[in-house]
């Protein structure tokens, strides 16, 4: 399929701003594969409509303040995203503006941090080696900023209230530099009622890379690569999914990373496994999904690798139709927007 297959019009007043003031309190359309049609609905009702015996399974990765804002040498001002720590305690970043930040130039930033430039390649890629007297995190933390998306506008000198908000409330595992949407809506209450359901639920942890996000480039997908992101499975929540699977109970992913892990770890193991890794799959039509059951999710950018897997899912015709229908019924979309279910 093309890339434009997966295009629709999007008013710009229904991208969502800010989140609602509950976070259950989201709209949520219910896509039904099997008879092909699609219901209006809301979230509060998620833990009836799901059936007693499913595993649900979240991402529990934590979004850390990724985004620093300092100077150069010369007094120009500098903004550094930050992408993945490697190995040295270096780290891979984008800069902005790209072009003031070369091998061996500092970058100072508040509270006596510096980054020293130690890599520069033909592709853009920047790596740093930060410099503090304390442990780096300590730093990032009181200087750097929520890495909202960038359809998502704000006044960087304003409070962060986003530290909060972006942010699910089982977040444990410190690495995304972008949140698991799909899992912004539970709340306390979410999970109690979950629970009274004779709902199981599980975890992973992948950590939501610049890859999630990343521009599909291939005009034709069948030459569309997702960059691979960092997981973990627990011993125990592999069991609980290996149970689930053996027993021929049904998986319920909330959100693309959960199910792009889990679809990784099933195809490429045979099972469920307590496991660290690189998630390496792109999802497009074609594919054949082996552990998902059902997924829910939000409403994702046109054209976008997050779209093209949930209407791989639900199928290519029904999704798009129901993508439209959400933005006829003025649905809010994006990462503080409502939400879909898929089964």
């Amino acid at each position: 399929m093309l890339l434009s297959d997966f295009a629709f019009d999007l008013p710009e007043e229904l991208i969502a701003q800010e989140p609602l003031a509950e976070r259950s309190d989201s709209r949520m359309l219910l896509v039904d594969r099997a008879g092909r049609k699609y219901f209006d609905s809301e979230f509060s009702k998620f833990p009836r409509i799901l059936r007693k015996g499913d595993l649900l399974v979240v991402n529990n990765t934590k979004v850390f303040p990724a985004r620093l804002f300092g100077r150069s040498e010369t007094g120009a001002r500098i903004e550094l995203f930050l992408i993945e720590e490697i190995a040295g305690g270096n780290w891979i970043v984008l800069a902005r503006p790209g072009k003031r930040v070369k091998p061996g130039k500092m970058v100072c930033f508040e509270n006596h941090l510096t980054a020293e430039v130690v890599e520069k390649s033909d592709d853009g890629q920047i790596v740093v080696q930060f410099n503090f007297d304390r442990p780096l995190d300590e730093a990032i933390d009181a200087i750097g900023h929520t890495p909202l998306p960038p359809y998502i506008k704000r006044d960087i000198e304003a409070p962060d209230d986003d530290r909060e908000r972006y942010q699910t409330i089982f977040a444990r595992e410190r690495g995304a530099i972008a949140a698991p949407t799909a899992g912004l809506h539970f709340s306390n209450t979410t999970f109690e009622e979950l629970t009274a359901a004779g709902i199981e639920v599980g975890q992973i942890t992948l950590h939501v890379g610049y890859g999630t996000f990343e521009p599909v480039r291939a005009s034709n997908l069948s030459s569309h690569r997702v960059a691979p992101e960092r997981f973990v499975i627990a011993d125990d929540d592999a069991e609980k999914l290996e149970k689930a699977r053996r027993e021929n109970r049904r998986i319920v992913a909330v959100g693309t990373t959960t199910t792009r892990t889990l679809e990784y770890v099933l195809t490429k193991h045979g099972s469920f496994q307590g496991l660290a890794g690189r998630a390496d799959v792109t999802i497009v039509p074609g594919y054949r999904f082996a552990a998902v059951g059902a997924l829910f999710t939000n409403f994702h950018l046109p054209e976008s690798s997050l779209l093209i897997l949930v209407a791989t899912f639900g199928g290519h015709q029904l999704i798009m139709d129901a993508y439209r229908h959400a933005v006829r019924s003025r649905y809010r979309f994006y990462s503080y927007g409502d939400c879909m279910f898929v089964e």
